[in-house]
C-alpha cells in the first residue's frame, strides 16, 4: 500500500517525528509513504506531488495550514477520491466548541475559523475522522492513537535496573536535573506547579532546563490577543536559575532530554478531557531519563501498562522525585517494563498495521 501524508512540516513542532516514523516503518514492511509536496532533498520525508500513484491520502491536522495551499488543495482533492481519503484530528477540531481551564479546541482569535468550519471542512475532506484517542466524543470519529514508541530510538538501553541506576547517578552526560522539550503552549499552569513543588529540593535535583517556543516571557501575540494558557513567571524561572532555550528540531529531542534525569510528560487540558496523545506521551520512553507523568491516572494505566503508576506524579511531586533521587533503581525498574509494554502494544509496526486495516476496512 502506498500512503501519501499531507501535513505542513516544521521540524520543530507538531508531527513531524511522527511522520518520519512512519515514512521509516512503511519502507521496511514494504509499504512506500511519503509527504504531499515539493522534494525538498531530505531522505527521512521524501516528498511528492503524483498523487495518482498513492493509494490514501492521509491528512495528520493540527492547525488550518496543515491543509496544503491551492493550487496544491485542488490537485490533490481532484486525483485522490474522497473515499481514498482520512483525517487524523490531532487536536480534537472535530468537535462541538470544548473550554477546559483557559484551553481549547477551536482557535477563532488566532486561525480566523468557526467550530462549524471545522466541521464542515473536515466533512468536505473525508468521510472518516480518526482522533488519537481511546474514546472519541463524536460516535462518528474512529480511535486511533497515531503516535507510537520506536524501540530503535531508546538512548543508553541498559540491561538491568542496577545498570541503568548506576549510570542514571553517575553518569556525566547528566548536566541536568530536569528537562522539559516542547512548546509553552496551555501547559504553564501544570508546568508552574510542579517547578514550585520542587523549588525546596533544587539543589539535590539540579539545574532545569526548558526547550521550546515562549518559555521565557508572555508572547506579544498572546497579549495583543488577549490569549491565555501560554503565560509564564519570569521571577519564578530567574529565582530557579532555570536555563530557557529555543526549540529544537525533531532528531535531537530524545538528546535533549537523555541530558536530563527527569523530564515532565505533560499534555494540555483540553487533551486531558479528550483522552488525547501526543508524539511525547511515547517518546520520551526513548530517553535515557525517568519520565515524569502529569498524566490522568486512567490514561497512564491505559497508554503505558500497570508498572507506569510509580511514574505518575501526584500532589506531592517534590516528595515523589526525593523518592527518584534517593531509590533510582525501583523507578529505573518502572521504565524499562514500560518500554517493554510499549514496544509490544504501541511500536511503530503495530500502528502503521492498525493505520492500514482501517483504511481498508
Amino acid at each position: 500500500m502506498n500512503l501519501l501524508m499531507v501535513s505542513k512540516l516544521d521540524r520543530s513542532a507538531r508531527a513531524v517525528s511522527t511522520i518520519a516514523g512512519y515514512i521509516r516503518t512503511g519502507t521496511e514492511l514494504g509499504h512506500e509513504v511519503a509527504v504531499f509536496g515539493e522534494p525538498s532533498g531530505a531522505p527521512a520525508l521524501p516528498a511528492s506531488l503524483d498523487v495518482k500513484k498513492f493509494d490514501f491520502a492521509v491528512f495528520v491536522v493540527h492547525m488550518p495550514w496543515d491543509f496544503p495551499d491551492l493550487p496544491y488543495l485542488a490537485r490533490l482533492l481532484d486525483e485522490m477520491p474522497k473515499e481514498r481519503r482520512v483525517i487524523i484530528d490531532c487536536c480534537g477540531r472535530y468537535n462541538e466548541t470544548i473550554r477546559v481551564e483557559h484551553d481549547f479546541n477551536h482557535l477563532e482569535k488566532i486561525d480566523g475559523h468557526q467550530g462549524w468550519e471545522w466541521l464542515d471542512g473536515f466533512q468536505a475532506v473525508s468521510d472518516r475522522i480518526l482522533q488519537p484517542t481511546l474514546k472519541p466524543a463524536r460516535a462518528d470519529v474512529l480511535p486511533f492513537l497515531f503516535h507510537a514508541f520506536d524501540p530503535r530510538s531508546v538512548v543508553g538501553s541498559h540491561g538491568s535496573a542496577r545498570e541503568a541506576a548506576e549510570a542514571w547517578s553517575k553518569g556525566p552526560g547528566k548536566p541536568y536535573g530536569l528537562t522539559y522539550v516542547g512548546t509553552n503552549w496551555q501547559r504553564w499552569s501544570q508546568m508552574r506547579h510542579l517547578l514550585e513543588s520542587l523549588e525546596p529540593i533544587q539543589e539535590e535535583l539540579g539545574p532545569i532546563r526548558l526547550i521550546g517556543w515562549d518559555w521565557d516571557k508572555r508572547p506579544d501575540w498572546a497579549v495583543q490577543l488577549g490569549i491565555q494558557g501560554v503565560d509564564v513567571d519570569p521571577a519564578l524561572l530567574e529565582r530557579l536559575g532555570a536555563e530557557v532555550r529555543a526549540a529544537v528540531p525533531y532528531d535531537q529531542v530524545v538528546e535533549c532530554m537523555s541530558q536530563a534525569r527527569f523530564s515532565p510528560v505533560i499534555h494540555r487540558p483540553l487533551f486531558n478531557h479528550l483522552g488525547l496523545v501526543t508524539n511525547r506521551t511515547f517518546e520520551t520512553f526513548c530517553a535515557d531519563t525517568i519520565p515524569l507523568l502529569l498524566l490522568p491516572p486512567d490514561l497512564v494505566d491505559a497508554i503505558h501498562g500497570p508498572a507506569a503508576k510509580q511514574l505518575t506524579i501526584g500532589d506531592d511531586p517534590a516528595g515523589h522525585v526525593r523518592d527518584m533521587l534517593r531509590r533510582p533503581e525501583s523507578y529505573l525498574q518502572a521504565v524499562l517494563d514500560i518500554r517493554k509494554f510499549l514496544a509490544v502494544h504501541h511500536s511503530y509496526e503495530q500502528r502503521f498495521r492498525e493505520l492500514v486495516s482501517l483504511l481498508e476496512g
